[in-house]
């Protein structure tokens, strides 16, 4: 049976300026000051050209102000200057680059082979279809397939092995593997052929899964090899990288993405300073044909001046809108980061990780008055630049557990003294989950043996019986 009734619902609609306000917040400085050009190229209204410097007369039109001026009021006032963030025209940035994509890397180095345009097409998207990591983790029959398919280009599965082993000679070495050991196979193939080399070979070829395992006594007995021996060739594959693809050289660093801190700190005479770099949001004023057509328009009963008119006011309050928020984005940033420095002061004067308090959005939401989401828009994709270091925002941000005293302590905290307990235990018997519990406890720490587990696995410590070295 069906029913009918009325259902009373309170909703909250956002206006222009909350949303505008909402994805500015969301913004590092470099994508904001994209943004800002985007802005000015889209509303003809704004004008980001300087100032004419002269005294105003009644004979020539000037400059409207967004903040004062009014659609009804047929003699507008005119003149603004929007100088939110500083006078500098070109702000220098600091800068910290992070690795990128090898892809580029290996394409240059493609280019210097003398191959036909078939073979250099094949081996790009051969190139193009390696992961993150620099592996090609797909068989050769299907990038045959996707090269039909997807590149119009007709090859076969021995051109494809040929051209996979052409890349897998490019650096970094080890690129362009199909699992784990294959890479570092590639790697032990690129070094000097000494009998430890070889020997590593061997092992990672014919006992790779005894290897992995850590049976070392067995491939010592098969091997008929000395501790010592073994000791060395363990040594040699542990340095290999099994991440190729995460791995840049410097000389590519010049192409690597920049990164501008949103925040710098200094501390001076044992106080905190913080800043935020001097971004330059131009100069921003109503264009004069604007301002005329808008005057020029009040009261008319011509179609096309209203038309005009009202195009105008439009594109006058999505200005104002963009002016505000901009205002309203450095507010909130700065509110919100002088409350972390607040919540972490004696983090922020040294730098020691055991200072680090635990701190969750709601800690910070509940100093600035600002909503949890706000905060979380506010931390994501921003940095800050340290006397100690450059962090993500989201680095100071940590659960928490009690110790023995009853005191809150943050994760960071806690996975810091565990990896001090993995790093000074006996490796020829490493410790157990349940021995760092114990150890911990030691330490004043309260753990559960599954806690200890997820930690273990955050900061990619593996099982004991992985961790046993000779």
């Amino acid at each position: 049976m069906l029913k009918q009734g009325l259902e009373l619902k309170q909703t909250q609609k956002l206006s222009p300026l909350q949303i505008q306000t909402i994805k500015l917040i969301e913004l590092p400085i470099q994508e904001l000051e994209q943004r800002v050009k985007a802005e000015l190229e889209d509303n003809p209204v704004l004008d980001d050209s300087p100032a004419p410097e002269k005294e105003d007369s009644d004979d020539e039109p000037r400059d409207v102000s967004i903040d004062e001026m009014d659609a009804d009021d047929p003699i507008p006032s005119y003149k603004l200057r929007v100088n939110n963030y500083g006078k500098d025209e070109r702000p220098q940035y600091n800068t910290f680059s992070v690795k990128e994509s090898f892809t580029q890397s290996l394409l240059e180095q493609l280019g210097f082979r003398n191959l036909s345009k078939h073979d250099h097409d094949v081996a790009a998207f051969i190139i193009g279809s390696l992961d993150g990591a620099g592996y090609l983790r797909r068989d050769i029959d299907s990038v045959v397939d996707d090269l039909a398919f997807r590149a119009n280009i007709e090859s076969s599965p021995e051109e494809v092995e040929r051209l996979l082993s052409l890349i897998q000679e490019f650096e970094p070495a080890g690129v362009g593997a199909r699992d784990l050991r294959e890479c570092l196979l590639l790697q032990l193939k690129a070094q000097t052929q000494t009998k430890e080399v070889q020997l590593a070979e061997t092992i990672l070829r014919d006992y790779f899964q005894e290897f992995s395992n850590k049976h070392f006594q067995k491939i010592i007995s098969k091997l008929g090899l000395s501790e010592d021996e073994m000791k060395a060739v363990i040594s040699r594959i542990v340095k290999l990288n099994p991440s190729p693809g995460g791995q840049i050289d410097d000389s590519y660093n010049d192409q690597a993405q920049q990164i501008v801190p949103d925040f710098v700190l200094d501390i001076e005479d044992g106080e905190m300073r913080l800043s935020m770099p001097r971004f330059s949001i131009p100069e921003i004023r109503v264009n004069k044909k604007y301002a005329e057509l808008l005057a020029e328009s009040q009261g008319s009963s011509d179609r096309q001046r209203k038309e005009a008119a009202t195009f105008v006011k439009q594109k006058l309050d999505s200005a104002k809108w963009f002016v505000e928020a901009l205002k309203q984005r450095q507010n909130t940033l700065k509110s919100t980061m002088e409350a972390i420095l607040e919540y972490q002061h004696d983090y922020f004067l040294d730098g020691d990780e055991s200072h680090l308090k635990p701190m969750v959005l709601k800690d910070i939401a509940e100093k600035t008055g600002f909503d949890i989401s706000t905060i979380s828009r506010v931390v994501n994709s921003k940095y800050i630049e340290t006397h100690f270091g450059i962090f993500p925002l989201k680095y100071f941000f940590s659960e928490g557990l009690e110790n023995q005293e009853g005191e809150e302590v943050s994760t960071r905290e806690l996975k810091k003294a565990l990896k001090d307990c993995v790093d000074s235990e006996d490796k020829r018997k490493p410790l157990t989950d349940d021995q760092l519990v114990a150890e911990m406890g030691k330490k004043g720490y309260k753990v559960a043996r599954r806690t200890i587990a997820k930690y273990r696995d955050q900061l990619d410590i593996p099982k004991a019986r992985l961790r046993k070295e000779l």
